[in-house]
């Protein structure tokens, strides 16, 4: 049987955003965006496991279980004004990071008294530290290095003023510059306040803080008074050596446990 019906046009594409070569037009298509995507995802993974190598001292930095471009980060901070401080942060790329000017953002959870820090939101003040990212001169551990330097600055002589104007703490930085004893007291009410709500560990976090189990403790004390003390309860000499096998270790750990269920039983 012949079929009198005329041919079907066929669809033509539904335009979309495209580059120009020339006078002619080439759409991206969706695969095209995908690939682009990928190959950007790609980058970051590859500027994460350079971290492992390259991180700043004290400072570690974890994936989200749900975003490849969400981070979550703490620092230790080891000397200076803001010694003992456990701050934590998280770093956030944006879909397109590793185009150009497109900065990751970092904010603190934990509260930071810092000049760098905005005293509301917690964000660090990238953007002004480098005004123009480059994708092919910063990185993750660009930013990261950023951050560890904000709690070890000693002064502000190379700085002007239009570009003291703009940091986010202006409270901060008139104390650190006009009463250094107060800036000093201001600071290490911050460290108080990271150190007591370390275990606070915020939704979706992937660092997380534990308090240590009486367990612990208990095994600890067992081991010291087997292996590092003698009959009479001081310490053994540096250069004595007592040799702990895995049995040691075991029965060590079993007795601790028995102890700590019947503290807690008791």
């Amino acid at each position: 049987m012949m079929n009198n019906q005329p041919p079907m046009a066929t669809p033509s594409p539904a335009r979309t955003p495209g580059k120009r070569r020339g006078q002619e037009f080439f759409p991206q298509t969706p695969s095209t965006v995908d690939r682009e995507q990928a190959l950007r995802d790609y980058k970051l993974t590859i500027e994460y496991k350079h971290l492992k190598q390259h991180c700043p001292g004290g400072v570690y930095l974890i994936p989200s279980f749900d975003d490849i471009r969400l981070f979550h980060g703490v620092i230790f901070v080891r000397r200076g004004s803001f010694t003992n401080g456990i701050f934590k942060f998280t770093l956030e790329c944006d879909p397109k990071y590793n185009d150009r000017n497109l900065h990751p953002k970092v904010t603190f959870s934990s509260y930071v008294y810092n000049p760098h820090v905005h005293p509301d939101t917690g964000e660090v003040d990238l953007r002004i530290a480098y005004p123009v990212w480059d994708s092919s001169k910063h990185y993750l551990v660009t930013a990261l290095t950023y951050v560890k330097r904000i709690f070890y600055r000693k002064d502000y002589n190379e700085v002007g003023e239009d570009e003291e104007a703009k940091f986010p703490n202006q409270e901060a930085l008139r104390l650190f510059k006009t009463d250094p004893d107060a800036y000093r007291r201001r600071v290490q009410e911050c460290v108080r306040e990271s150190q007591r709500s370390v275990f606070l560990n915020d939704p979706g976090c992937t660092i997380r803080f534990k308090e240590e189990e009486k367990s612990y403790e208990i095994f600890r004390d067992i081991m010291r008074q087997r292996f590092m003390e003698n009959d009479g309860g001081d310490s053994y000499p540096d250069d004595v050596c007592r040799m702990v096998t895995a049995d040691d270790t075991l029965q060590a750990i079993e007795q601790a446990q028995r102890l700590a269920r019947g503290e807690e039983e008791g």
